[in-house]
C-alpha cells in the first residue's frame, strides 16, 4: 500500500455536497447563467455545499500509520485532564482533531472559548475550585499574547495553569500566515512569569516533557507551565507499530520545615500572650483549613485570613480578620503562613503626596514566616513585595508543615498555659462577635436606596443561597464591596476561590465560569458577584457558559464605572488643589449605560435587569437561581452604588 493516498474530487467540480442522514449525497448544481452583454461578471456566492465539502485534494494516513497528535492525546489522558480550553487556532489543528476524534472529546473535553485570556482565566478558576489543573491550548504568537495577562494573574497567584502553544518552527514548511503566527522562541514572551517551558523535538521528548511539566506545575510553589508543540510533530505520520512510552506522573512530596526550626516556632507560640496566625495562600487542599483550625484552637490564637485561598471559617470565634489592624498591633508573635505580602501585613503605607510607612506591631513582637516563596523568586516581574525583617524564616510548604507544628505545640503546652489559652479564646470570641454585629449594623445603611447599596446586594444574594451547597466563584474580598466576607458564612474550602493574583481586570468573569465548570459535577450552586468593567473585558465567556451548559449565577455589581480608578484620580485632584469635580472623567461607563441583561441574552444566557429598585432584587434572584438549578447560566444586572 502506498504511504499516502490521494482522493481526487475533480469530478465533483461545480457540485454541492449535501449531508443527509443516509450519508453524503452529491447534487449537481445548475450551471450559472451567462452575464448579460455589457454587464460586469459576478462570481457566484459560496454555497453551503462548497463550504462543507471535503477538500479537492486530501492526503490520508495509511493503515499502518498514526499521527503524532494521537499519541499526544494518550499522554494528556494519562495526566487526568478533564477539560481543555481553547479558542481554536490552526497551529494546534492536529491536536484539536485528535482530541475530538481519536480521544472521543472526553477527558479531556474541548471547551470552546472566545478569547485566549478567557481560556487561561477559566483554568485559573477551575484549579482553585477543583484542586487539579485544566489544560489550555493557544494559537502561536497572537494567541499567546492574548493569553499573557491571564498567565500573569495565575503566576502571581501561584496557580498551575498547564498550557500548550501551537507553532511552526520550520520556515521551509510554513504557510504564509504561519510566518507571523510562528516564532523562533514561542515561550520567550511569557518566560518571566511561567515556572517552566519546553519545545519538544520528538514524541518521546513530548511525553517526558508533558509529564515533567505537570510535576513542576503542581510542586509548591505552583505556577504556570508552557509546552510549545510544533505543527510537524502534531501532524506528521509515524508507524502505528512504534512503541512510545508514557512516563508516570509521580508528584513529589511538598517540602516540610526543618524540625528544629518548627519546634522553635512552637516554643514562641506557646509562650506568647497574644499570638496571631496570618494565612494567605496556605490552603493548597481542603486539609489546609482543617489543619489551621486545629492549630488555632490548640493555641486559642487569633487568625487573620487574607483570602488568596479559603483558609479559615469566616464566623469562627477566633477569626479576627475584621479587626486585622488591631489584632496585629496587639500581637507579640505573628506567624505568616504563605503570606504573599508579609511587609504589608506588619506595616502601614500612607499613600499621600509623600508616601510614608510605619510598623504596626510593637517593637518587641517576634515575626515568623513559613512559605515556599523563599524557594522561588524571579527578578523582572516583582510580585515578591518589600523585604520584611523577620526573626525566623522557614522555607517550606506551610500546609505540609502544619502537622509537625501542631504536634510540637501540643507537646509544649502545659496545663497552666492551656488555662491561659482558654481565657484568651474567650476574649477573641467576644471581639469576633462585636465585629460581626458592627458589620450587620453597617449593612443596614442606605438599605432602601437606589441605586442599590452593595451591602443590600450581598445580603439579598446570601438570603437566597445560604441553605444551598454554594460556592462564591468571584473574589471573596473585593467583589460586592467586600460585603460577602462580612455577612456570609464561609466554612467550606470551596466557599471562596480567592482573587486574581495579579489584579488584572478581565479575570473575574472567565475565572467564575471556570470555577462553575469545576463545581458542576459536584452539584454546587456557583455564584459570581460580577463587576461591570471586568465583564466588558471578556463578556464572550458568557457564550461559553451557555454553549457548554455551565450553571452559574452572575449578579452584576454594576456601578457604571471603574470606581477604584475614579478614587485614584480624585486623590490626585485633591493633592494638586484642583477639586474633584472632573475626577470621574475617563473612568466611567455611562453615556450610554451598558445593558448587561441584553448583552447576556445576546450570548444565550437568561438575564434580567437592569434593576435599580432594591425591592425587585429578591424576586429576580429567585427566578435566576431556578434557571441555574436546571443546569444553565443566568445573569441579574443590578445597578449599584459605588461602594
Amino acid at each position: 500500500m502506498r504511504r499516502r493516498k490521494f482522493l481526487k474530487r475533480g469530478a465533483l467540480a461545480g457540485a454541492a455536497a449535501l449531508v443527509t442522514p443516509g450519508g453524503i449525497v452529491e447534487a449537481q448544481s445548475p450551471a450559472p447563467a451567462a452575464p448579460a452583454v455589457g454587464a460586469e461578471a459576478v462570481s457566484p456566492g459560496v454555497t453551503i455545499g462548497a463550504e462543507t465539502a471535503a477538500p479537492a485534494d486530501v492526503q490520508v494516513l495509511a493503515e499502518h500509520e498514526r499521527c503524532g497528535s494521537d499519541f499526544m492525546v494518550d499522554v494528556i489522558k494519562s495526566l487526568g485532564f478533564e477539560y481543555i480550553c481553547a479558542n481554536p487556532g490552526s497551529s494546534f489543528r492536529g491536536l484539536h482533531e485528535s482530541i475530538i476524534n481519536y480521544g472521543g472529546n472526553t477527558a479531556p473535553e474541548f471547551i470552546t472559548c472566545c478569547h485566549e485570556e478567557s481560556s487561561v482565566a477559566m483554568a485559573h478558576g477551575y484549579f482553585k475550585a477543583e484542586g487539579k489543573p485544566l489544560a489550555v491550548m493557544s494559537h502561536g504568537t497572537v494567541g499567546l499574547q492574548h493569553a499573557a495577562m491571564a498567565l500573569y494573574n495565575a503566576w502571581c497567584d501561584r496557580v498551575p495553569v498547564y498550557m500548550f502553544i501551537g507553532n511552526w518552527a520550520d520556515g521551509a514548511t510554513r504557510r504564509p500566515a504561519e510566518w507571523y503566527h510562528g516564532v523562533q522562541d514561542a515561550a520567550a514572551m511569557v518566560r518571566d512569569y511561567t515556572k517552566w517551558d519546553d519545545e519538544p523535538r520528538s514524541l518521546t521528548h513530548f511525553a517526558e516533557s508533558a509529564v515533567r511539566a505537570y510535576k513542576i506545575a503542581l510542586t509548591p510553589p505552583m505556577a504556570p507551565v508552557v509546552l510549545v508543540l510544533d505543527g510537524a510533530l502534531q501532524e506528521d505520520p509515524v508507524s502505528a507499530s512504534l512503541k512510545l512510552a508514557i512516563p508516570r506522573a509521580t508528584l513529589p512530596s511538598p517540602p516540610v520545615g526543618d524540625p528544629a526550626a518548627v519546634d522553635e516556632v512552637a516554643r514562641l507560640l506557646v509562650a506568647a500572650e497574644n499570638p496571631v496566625l496570618v494565612a494567605d495562600r496556605l490552603a493548597r487542599t481542603p486539609a489546609g483549613m482543617t489543619l489551621l483550625i486545629e492549630l488555632a484552637e490548640t493555641l486559642q490564637a487569633g487568625v487573620i485570613d487574607q483570602g488568596s485561598r479559603m483558609n479559615f471559617p469566616s464566623r469562627h470565634p477566633l477569626n479576627q480578620t475584621q479587626q486585622a489592624g488591631a489584632t496585629i498591633a496587639n500581637g507579640d508573635v505573628i506567624l505568616g503562613l504563605e503570606v504573599a505580602d508579609f511587609w504589608a501585613t506588619v506595616n502601614a503605607l500612607r499613600d499621600q503626596l509623600h508616601r510614608t510607612d510605619r510598623r504596626i506591631p510593637k517593637a518587641s513582637a517576634k515575626l515568623v514566616t513559613i512559605t515556599t516563596a523563599d524557594l522561588y523568586i524571579r527578578s523582572n516581574y516583582q510580585d515578591f513585595r518589600r523585604l520584611q525583617d523577620v526573626d525566623l524564616a522557614i522555607a517550606a510548604d506551610a500546609e505540609a508543615t502544619l502537622p509537625a507544628l501542631i504536634e510540637a505545640v501540643k507537646r509544649r503546652t502545659t496545663g497552666d498555659r492551656r488555662r491561659v489559652f482558654e481565657e484568651r479564646g474567650k476574649k477573641l470570641a467576644d471581639a469576633s462577635r462585636a465585629a460581626a454585629e458592627r458589620a450587620r449594623t453597617a449593612a443596614t445603611f442606605a438599605w432602601d436606596a437606589s441605586p442599590v447599596s452593595t451591602a443590600r446586594l450581598c445580603a439579598e444574594v446570601w438570603a437566597q443561597i445560604k441553605n444551598e451547597d454554594w460556592s462564591l466563584v468571584s473574589s471573596y474580598y473585593s467583589d460586592g464591596g467586600g460585603w460577602p466576607r462580612r455577612l456570609w458564612d464561609f466554612n467550606k474550602p470551596y466557599h471562596s476561590l480567592g482573587h486574581a493574583g495579579g489584579g488584572g481586570i478581565g479575570y473575574g468573569a472567565p475565572a467564575s465560569v471556570g470555577g462553575a465548570l469545576a463545581n458542576r459535577k459536584h452539584g454546587r450552586l456557583s455564584v459570581a458577584l460580577q463587576t461591570d468593567g471586568d465583564l466588558m473585558y471578556a463578556n464572550g465567556v458568557l457564550w461559553t457558559a451557555a454553549h457548554h451548559r455551565i450553571p452559574l449565577l452572575s449578579v452584576m455589581n454594576n456601578n457604571r464605572s471603574y470606581h477604584q480608578e475614579v478614587m485614584h484620580v480624585q486623590k490626585m485632584c485633591n493633592a494638586r488643589n484642583r477639586g474633584v469635580d472632573r475626577g470621574q472623567t475617563g473612568s466611567t461607563l455611562t453615556d450610554p449605560n451598558i445593558d448587561f441583561a441584553k448583552v447576556a441574552q445576546g450570548l444565550g444566557v437568561y438575564a434580567e435587569g437592569p434593576i435599580t429598585n432594591p425591592k425587585d432584587l429578591g424576586p429576580a434572584l429567585t427566578r435566576a437561581i431556578a434557571v441555574v438549578k436546571r443546569g444553565e447560566p443566568a445573569l441579574v444586572d443590578v445597578v449599584t452604588q459605588v461602594r
